[in-house]
């Protein structure tokens, strides 16, 4: 029996997070990564909140409730000792059948220093990386550093298998060139625009060239929020909501702004919201629900929603995210939808794959 049209590349271009936001139930991750194997996508990305999201436990029961399905685990380099993230990512090849990826995150500065959490400085992260890809090489690391003094670092037991690929989330240019550096892949932050793609994926394989890498082993991945067939109040939530989450910090929401050429002014109008001014700098997340957050919203101009994410029919939403592969994206992670509610959008995708020959 022939494989239906678009389905191999679905699988190879498409993911999604599971438990996205904030979790009360995290064994309904594990029923988002069957639902998303079963209607062909080929990723699930977990992200980190310390609370019901860890995602080394998720990755685990991810593993075996699947077979085939990618997972992809986000980790703050500084939280965890290297040897720690270097024998979970081990781990995980070995449990999942070589099916894991690693992916760091800098996370907000201000958030780490809540923490007491040494901030992920290019420096630490490069320094942690460089560490864990010498244990996977079955190396005993002699380190004193910017993330402390490790006389004997080593992994007892080595996987007899690849390793994971690295992966890192940017926005600016240094972070990019980081990412083109040092790590197999890049993931794109939300609302990044086709030509915001277009110019990221400039800095990074340009930067993979200096480096005297091949510029197209560096994968782009696009983290896009996708709202199907949603009620206007629910896609207001969704999209807009989630949205001031990101614009609102000082830092992050600058540079999806500079990327894309978009106009700064509406960043001031963002941040003098009363709701977002009484703040004091705590990330907007952190005291707010989606939902509370979509007065603040409707400071956001069309535009930015009609480039930045995948809003209307499930038709609709699939040619906009065509946009985003012909801009240069590799893989794109479907954001803000459950995989249950994906059946049209899934289709829709298949269709327009197809119809460019993918």
């Amino acid at each position: 029996m022939s494989e239906e049209a678009g389905a191999k590349a679905l699988f190879d271009k498409f993911g999604t997070y599971i438990l996205p936001g904030r979790v009360n139930d995290p064994r309904r991750g594990i029923e988002e990564a069957i639902e998303a194997e079963r209607i062909g996508l080929g990723c699930v990305w977990i992200s980190e909140r310390y609370a019901l999201k860890e995602p080394a436990v998720l990755a685990g029961a991810v593993s075996e409730a699947t077979s085939k399905i990618r997972i992809t685990g986000t980790f703050y380099a500084t939280m965890r000792h290297p040897l720690v993230t270097a024998s979970v990512a081990n781990m995980m090849q070995a449990m999942s059948g070589d099916r894991f990826r690693l992916m760091f995150a800098r996370a907000v500065p201000a958030y780490m220093k809540m923490l007491g959490a040494p901030a992920v400085t290019m420096e630490r992260l490069g320094d942690a990386i460089s560490i864990i890809r010498r244990l996977w090489a079955g190396e005993t690391v002699n380190y004193e550093g910017i993330l402390g003094t490790f006389p004997a670092l080593k992994l007892t037991d080595k996987h007899d298998g690849p390793t994971p690929p690295i992966i890192f989330t940017a926005i600016g240019p240094k972070s990019l060139k980081f990412a083109g550096t040092h790590c197999d892949g890049v993931l794109l932050h939300p609302f990044v625009s086709p030509d915001g793609v277009r110019n990221s994926t400039r800095i990074v394989r340009d930067a993979a060239e200096k480096a005297g890498r091949d510029p197209m082993s560096v994968r782009i991945y696009h983290n896009i929020i996708v709202a199907p067939d949603l009620p206007p109040e629910e896609e207001a939530a969704v999209v807009r909501g989630r949205a001031i989450t990101y614009f609102e910090l000082p830092g992050f929401g600058d540079m999806i702004v500079d990327i894309n050429g978009w106009d700064k002014a509406v960043l001031d109008q963002i941040r003098a919201h009363p709701q977002i001014a009484s703040l004091n700098g705590k990330p907007a997340d952190q005291a707010y629900t989606r939902q509370e957050l979509v007065e603040v919203g409707k400071i956001l101009p069309q535009k930015w929603i009609d480039e930045g994410a995948a809003v209307g029919s499930a038709a609709q939403c699939a040619d906009q995210l065509m946009a985003y592969l012909d801009a240069g994206a590799d893989e794109i992670l479907l954001h803000g939808s459950s995989p249950k509610d994906m059946g049209p959008l899934v289709g829709e995708l298949k269709r327009a794959l197809a119809a460019k020959g993918l």
